[in-house]
C-alpha cells in the first residue's frame, strides 16, 4: 500500500476554485477598476478630461480607418480568388467541351466563382457606403 503525500489538507478545495479565474477575467476586472478611477480622475482634472477625449477621437477615427481598410482589404482578396476561380472555370469548361470531364466540375467552379465575386463585390460596396456615412 503506498501513501501519497498530501501537501494541502483537504478542506482547501475551495482555494482551487479560486485559482481557476481565467487570467483574461482577472485583467478585466483590473482594467475596470483602473478604468473607473481614471473616470474619477479625469472628472476633477481639466488636462486628463481634454486627453481623454482626444484619445477617444483618435481611437474611433483609427477604427473606422481600420475597418474600411479591412473591409477593401478583404475585397480584394475574395475578387483574386474568383479570378483563379475563373481560370478554373474556362479549363473545366474547355475540358468539358472535348469530353475530358462532367458537367458538375464546370458548375462547382461556377458556383465557387459566382461566390467569391459576391463577397469581394460586396466588400467593397460595404466600404463605401461607410466612407459616404461617417
Amino acid at each position: 500500500m503506498s501513501r501519497r503525500c498530501v501537501i494541502v489538507a483537504p478542506e482547501a478545495v475551495k482555494i482551487e476554485a479560486v485559482s481557476k479565474v481565467s487570467t483574461l477575467r482577472k485583467l478585466g476586472v483590473v482594467a475596470r477598476v483602473v478604468g473607473k478611477q481614471a473616470g474619477q480622475w479625469t472628472g476633477r482634472n481639466r488636462t486628463l478630461r481634454a486627453v481623454s477625449s482626444a484619445v477617444r477621437t483618435t481611437t474611433r477615427s483609427f477604427s473606422r480607418a481600420a475597418h474600411q481598410l479591412w473591409l477593401e482589404v478583404t475585397g480584394t482578396v475574395f475578387l483574386a480568388m474568383a479570378a483563379f476561380g475563373g481560370t478554373a472555370l474556362v479549363r473545366e469548361y474547355v475540358k468539358y467541351t472535348a469530353g475530358q470531364t462532367t458537367a458538375s466540375r464546370v458548375a462547382i467552379a461556377i458556383c465557387f466563382t459566382l461566390a467569391f465575386a459576391w463577397f469581394g463585390l460586396s466588400s467593397f460596396w460595404k466600404a463605401r457606403r461607410k466612407s459616404q456615412h461617417p
